[in-house]
């Protein structure tokens, strides 16, 4: 007859239960995983798939009841460790997304808008293409796989601890929320340079020609120069954009605990 103590039935629910909570936090909010599309039946079953895989190399975990006030310590600070991966991530499409709306803003298409159910706001048509055209991108070059990568590899360069996380992280999640307007105006730059020497150009024309209409000829002409602007620059996204998810990567390894990345860990390229 087989006996178990209650210490083995702790021990080896802790040991599931512990990586499950910073799974699901990374599938609750990075690209992809997160997205609102996809079932919450399925991130669950994908999260505990992935639990099982990874818990047995997990390295030796806190000797406290998961019952506990401790236990339950550790599993919320584990849950927001697993947050601030995917939101680490999460940063990088927010800022392609920016560079949409600013795009938009600028061309004058801000009133096509549609419901983005991701965010359950309002986001422009141009930030929806490039939203969808990033997604694409970080599929082929298995970002999603890399990402999943960077979550089993947090568990050995940050395990699982009773010791509360330095203060320090979400102020560098915080600065890491800035390359939304960095990166996204540099995106957006091509097609801001060209609609800028565009309005310039029918500046100088209503004033050669003050009898012109400019809302009736400016408006199709901004349109006209956007969309050719932006299927011009689109074959050159692809650079930037993989440059910004290695940088996503790094920060979703970096940045929930502050921990040092290993070498190996930190020049680890997509395939």
């Amino acid at each position: 007859m087989i006996t178990l103590t209650t210490i083995q039935l702790n021990t080896w629910i802790a040991a599931l239960l512990w990586p499950l909570s910073r799974i699901l936090g990374l599938l609750a909010a990075a690209p992809v995983f997160g997205h609102a599309s996809v079932p919450i039946s399925i991130k669950i079953a994908l999260g505990v798939l992935l639990a099982a895989i990874i818990a047995p190399t997990v390295p030796a975990l806190p000797a406290a009841d998961p019952a506990s006030w401790a236990g339950l310590l550790i599993l919320a600070q584990e849950l927001v460790t697993g947050l601030a991966m995917g939101f680490a991530m999460r940063l990088v499409f927010a800022a392609i997304e920016f560079a949409g709306e600013v795009v938009s803003s600028t061309m004058g298409l801000s009133f096509a808008s549609f419901f983005d159910p991701n965010t359950h706001g309002r986001s422009s048509a141009v930030s929806q293409f490039l939203a969808l055209v990033a997604t694409m991108a970080f599929l082929a070059v298995n970002g999603h796989l890399v990402l999943l990568e960077a979550l089993a590899e947090s568990f050995v360069t940050l395990p699982v601890s009773a010791t509360p996380a330095g203060i320090g992280a979400p102020l560098e999640l915080a600065r890491w929320g800035g390359k939304i307007f960095s990166a996204g105006l540099q995106i957006a730059m091509p097609v801001i340079a060209a609609l800028l020497i565009t309005n310039v150009a029918l500046g100088i024309l209503t004033r050669a020609a003050p009898q012109l209409n400019i809302f009736g000829i400016g408006f199709p002409i901004t349109l006209g120069v956007g969309f050719l602007t932006i299927s011009l620059a689109l074959p050159y996204l692809g650079t930037p954009m993989q440059n910004l998810f290695h940088q996503g990567i790094d920060a979703a390894r970096t940045l929930p605990g502050a921990a040092s990345v290993r070498p190996a860990a930190a020049g680890q390229k997509f395939r």
